[in-house]
This record gives C-alpha cells, structure tokens and sequence, in this order.
C-alpha cells in the first residue's frame, strides 16, 4: 500500500492496461514519454535483484531519472521529506568524486512535471517544491551532513556518480557517521564487490527512524536513529577467503546516526577516535538485518526477493 497523500501521473491509465511483459521490462533502463517517473516502480525494476523491490514499507517510489536515463530507484516518504530507501546496480567505481551539484524531483511538486531530476535554483525556491520534499535550506546551519543512500562511490560512469546528489536519495546523517564508520563500510563493500562478484550485485541502502520521530528544522526532514545497507551477488567467486565465506552472496550492516542510541542493535567500541565516538557499524547476515527492521517497523520488511538466491 502507497502512502495516501502520493501523487501519480494522471496519464498512465491506458498504458498500464495495455502494457505486456516484454514492454515493461524494455522501459526498465531509459524512460518512456508517458510513464510516471514518481509513483510506480515498473519502468525501473532493472534496480532490483530478481526485478523485485523490497515489501513491507509504505512510500513513494521514485525512478531517479537524470538526463534522461534511469539511474537507481528510491522509496521515499513524504511525510518525512526522505527517502525510506534507494536501490541501485553496483558497478566497480572509476574516477573521481563528481563537483555537488543538488536537484530535486519536480514529479513530487507537480505530477506532471519532467521526470529528470533538476539542480536547484541559485534563488528563492518554488514553494510546491519546499512543501514536498527536503531543500538546500534545511541543511545549512543544522548539525547535520547530507547522507546519501546511494553514494557516488558505488558507480563507474560519470553521470551516475552525478545523479546521486539528489535531495531525495539523502538523509540528515551526523558528520561522525558519514566521513567515519559508514564511510568505511562503504569502501568495504566496494572492495568486495569488486574482487569477488561476478555481474551484476544490487544494494539497498535505508534508514531505521527513532521509536519517535525525530527531525531536522522542526519538522521539515525525519532524523534516521540507524541507516542500514544489504548488498546480493548471485553470481560470486566461490574460492572465497575462509573470512568472507558467509558473506556471499548477500550480507548487511546497520550503523549508528546518534551516539546517544542504546546498544541493543549497535554496540558502540569505545575505543574508536573521539569524532567517531559511537557511529559504529555491525555487519550481520540479511536475516539479523530484517529481523530488527520488522521490531522496529511493525512489519515484515524483505529486502531481497527470496533471500538473494536463485530459486
């Protein structure tokens, strides 16, 4: 079930109905004029393991469409002004870190909008754009860095890289999190991806909110208390370290966005740098992984169709 205040495209009715198989998975790469960027998944399901996005969150979904292209696909909360999650094919990163340049996505403003993602202006912002979804604004002067979901590390060619600086794939992150632990996590799962998968690996990176909300300017963006990550490779090198044996092929973390946190889920090691202090990251099997989210959701939440094994 879709969040109740998601606005979709008005004209999808007709193609939806008449659409086969063989059209719908030919739209999952490179956009189609008449279908909806914002509220369905279907032209973007190339994203996902199996083509199957993750159950068990409301949301909307997003195809991130950038220069006219599919790039990754989000679940995102309007209530929230964040993203629940993004997915996206991990390709071995090449070149640098992109220059920042942040968009949004104009279908969350008007439903008929483009569906290319677009840099802000240098001015005054358009007020449809602010009511629904995160602006420059809310992160200037808060304690707060921009996190992405998907990070431009993750990708290989330039415009990729580029298309993940889109308010709607970040959330507020705590800078002790983003350039410590979960930075390193990052760099990690690159590295294992890259050594030891063979094709195609899909990652899903998310957030767990605080028991009770949390958010950045009164009540502009929700806080995450916890991001998560999980990555499948179905086809991996079996001669594997006797280390990472049962770390194929799929494998999560969950790391801390408040130090504060109890240790329940996250343990803190006290003996990390001060400006790390308690951004720690478990790494864990999938299964420990959606256990905590379904405690924390009140749902069963499956990240990956049929545990990321072939059927």
């Amino acid at each position: 079930m879709l969040e109740s205040n998601q606005w979709t495209c008005l004209k999808m009715g007709s193609l939806h109905a008449t659409a086969s198989a063989a059209a719908l998975l030919a739209l999952t790469t490179w956009c189609h004029p008449c279908r909806a960027d914002v509220g369905d998944f279907a032209p973007c399901t190339d994203f996902f393991y199996s083509t199957w996005p993750p159950k068990g969150l409301p949301g909307v979904p997003i195809c991130q469409r950038y220069l006219n292209k599919y790039r990754f696909a989000t679940l995102y909360s309007r209530p929230r002004r964040a993203p629940w999650f993004s997915a996206y094919v991990f390709t071995p990163p090449a070149g640098r870190r992109p220059k920042e340049e942040w968009k949004y996505e104009p279908q969350l403003a008007y439903a008929k909008a483009d569906g290319n993602m677009v840099p802000f202006p240098p001015g005054k912002v358009d007020q449809n754009v602010v009511e629904s979804q995160a602006v420059q604004l809310d992160y200037i002067n808060s304690s707060y860095t921009r996190g992405h979901l998907n990070p431009s590390l993750h990708h290989q060619d330039l415009q990729d890289k580029e298309s993940t600086f889109t308010l709607t794939n970040v959330v507020p992150q705590k800078f002790g999190s983003n350039d410590g632990p979960w930075a390193w996590l990052e760099k990690h799962v690159s590295q294992l991806l890259t050594k030891h998968c063979n094709g195609d690996s899909y990652i899903v990176t998310g957030v767990i909110p605080y028991e009770t909300d949390r958010w950045l300017k009164g009540d502009r963006v929700a806080v995450p208390e916890y991001l998560w990550s999980a990555y499948c490779c179905p086809n991996y090198n079996k001669s594997l370290p006797v280390n990472l044996a049962n770390t194929f092929p799929t494998f999560a973390a969950i790391g801390r966005n408040d130090p504060n946190s109890t240790e329940e889920i996250v343990p803190i090691n006290r003996g990390v740098r001060k400006e790390f202090w308690g951004y720690d990251v478990r790494l864990m099997p999938l299964a420990t992984l959606e256990m905590y989210l379904q405690q924390r959701f009140g749902t069963v939440f499956t990240v990956f169709y049929n545990q990321c094994s072939e059927p």
